[in-house]
């Protein structure tokens, strides 16, 4: 099938970005990501400069494949990755647009390419447990509820591409945040530093400069991993738990 693909190219940062037509032969068992690998062959052989983006696992868990396709992150199929979405969702001559993730905090550094490290700078405030454990120990030493453990779980498999950032209007942060204070809150390994965690991970959250949430649900419509909501409710009552009381 013959595509048209409306691409935003930008050569830097500081740089005016623009869209950029091109033209692609494809087949329908291609993924997105070895579409565009067939542009940037086609462009490399004309001497021209390829199309830069993302991209690592192509397994659909790194997170690394930020596309925004015809206005939706990670495109059109729900609870896929863009390196997940094959060419058997579009016909023959359509026209697809091809944008990075729109967010304050993630400045574009070329073409689809955006710097997402204020997702780690957020993991660094406090996602993670570095209470000493000692030694390994059987699994069923520390009993925890099915229903707690698969809560849990749920929000751990959120993967940090950003795609809910990018589909909320205000850039906001808080499905990604709350899914990391979920996952380790929930658990008695993390109860430990619940507190001090849910406080440093909104202060670093609001730091990095993303916006607050309005409870629009796009997030949670456009995540691949369909996260949800519950984890902000979660995460509003843990803070609101935290600067209210002062016992451990």
């Amino acid at each position: 099938m013959k595509l048209n693909l409306k691409i935003w190219r930008q050569s830097g940062p500081n740089d005016k970005g623009y869209f950029d037509m091109h033209s692609v032969e494809a087949n329908e068992h291609m993924s997105f990501l070895e579409m565009l690998d067939v542009l940037n062959e086609q462009l490399i052989s004309e001497k021209k400069d390829p199309i830069a983006f993302a991209h690592d696992c192509r397994e659909g868990i790194c997170g690394t494949c930020n596309l925004v396709i015809d206005g939706r992150p990670h495109g059109p199929q729900k609870g896929t990755t863009t390196c997940q979405l094959h060419m058997r969702q579009y016909k023959d001559d359509d026209t697809i647009v091809i944008e990075p993730f729109r967010a304050t905090a993630f400045p574009i550094i070329k073409d689809l390419v955006v710097d997402r490290s204020s997702l780690d700078g957020v993991i660094q405030a406090g996602g993670y447990i570095s209470v000493n454990t000692g030694q390994a120990v059987d699994a069923n030493a520390i009993p925890v509820e099915q229903e707690v453990a698969a809560d849990a779980f749920d929000s751990a498999t959120c993967i940090g591409c950003g795609a809910c950032i990018a589909a909320c209007p205000n850039g906001s942060a808080m499905l990604f945040t709350s899914a990391k204070v979920s996952h380790l809150g929930k658990l008695p390994q993390g109860k430990v530093e619940h507190k001090k965690r849910v406080q440093n991970m909104v202060a670093q959250m609001d730091k990095e400069g993303f916006g607050l949430c309005s409870n629009v649900g796009a997030c949670e419509a456009e995540c691949p991993k369909e996260i949800s909501l519950d984890n902000i409710a979660f995460m509003n009552r843990a803070f609101i738990g935290s600067v209210l009381t002062t016992e451990d």
